[in-house]
C-alpha cells in the first residue's frame, strides 16, 4: 500500500487487518484477542505476536504523526504507532483503552515487553508521534497536533535490523476493534528539542 503522506510503501504483517485508505484516512481493525507483547513476568508464558501491522522502511531520522481514533469496546483495545527492528526488538505508542479509561500508553520490547501508562486522554483520539534521532526512537503524544508531550526515549538495542514503522492495531482480551489514522504527516529529521513542544 502507498500513501500519499509517506515517501516509502507500506507492507501489512500478521493476521488480516482490512486496511484501507481513502480521502486522507487510513483505517484497520484488531480481531478478537490480537495483539503483540511479550510478558516480562516469566520465561513460561507464550508470547502473543498476532497483531496487524502496516509498515514501511523509512531512512534516516524521521517523524511520523497521525490522529488516532479508537473504536473501543473493551479493556485495552489499542490504536498504535509501531516501531520494528527485530522478533523481540520493536516498541509501540498506543492510544489504549486501559483498562477503562483512554491512556496513552507506550511498551518497549527488547526480548521481552515492558508496559508503562503515561496520561488519561478525553474522548477517543489523540494525535500520536514516533521519532528516529539517531540510533533512538522517541514517543510524543498531543491533544491538537501543535504541542507535542514527550513521553518516552529509547533504543532497541544492538545487533537488531532495519527500523520498520507503521501502523498496528490491538483487541488483547476483547472481540475486536477498529482504529482510524488521519492527519497522517511524515517528516525528514528528529526534533529539534525532544523536551520543548516542538
Amino acid at each position: 500500500m502507498q500513501l500519499p503522506e509517506l515517501p516509502f510503501p507500506l507492507t501489512a504483517y500478521g493476521p488480516d487487518g482490512d486496511w484501507s485508505y481513502a480521502d486522507g484516512v487510513l483505517t484497520g481493525s484488531a480481531g478478537a484477542r490480537q495483539d503483540r507483547f511479550v510478558p516480562p513476568t516469566g520465561e513460561g508464558l507464550a508470547p502473543t505476536s498476532d497483531a496487524p501491522r502496516l509498515l514501511g522502511a523509512p531512512e534516516g531520522d524521521f517523524r511520523l504523526a497521525a490522529r488516532v481514533t479508537v473504536g473501543f469496546r473493551a479493556a485495552f483495545d489499542a490504536g498504535v504507532l509501531y516501531v520494528h527492528a527485530g522478533e523481540r526488538a520493536w516498541g509501540k505508542l498506543c492510544l489504549e483503552y486501559s483498562p477503562d479509561v483512554p491512556t496513552v500508553c507506550t511498551v518497549v520490547t527488547r526480548g521481552h515487553s515492558d508496559d508503562a501508562n503515561s496520561f488519561t486522554v478525553d474522548g477517543d483520539s489523540v494525535w500520536l508521534r514516533v521519532s528516529r534521532t539517531g540510533r533512538a526512537f522517541a514517543f510524543h503524544a498531543s491533544p491538537d497536533g501543535e504541542r507535542w508531550t514527550f513521553v518516552r526515549l529509547f533504543t532497541l538495542g544492538e545487533g537488531t535490523g532495519p527500523a520498520l514503522v507503521g501502523f498496528l492495531a490491538q483487541s488483547p482480551v476483547g472481540e475486536g476493534c477498529a482504529v482510524r489514522y488521519d492527519r497522517i504527516a511524515f517528516a525528514a529529521g528528529a526534533p529539534d528539542d525532544l523536551r520543548d513542544g516542538s
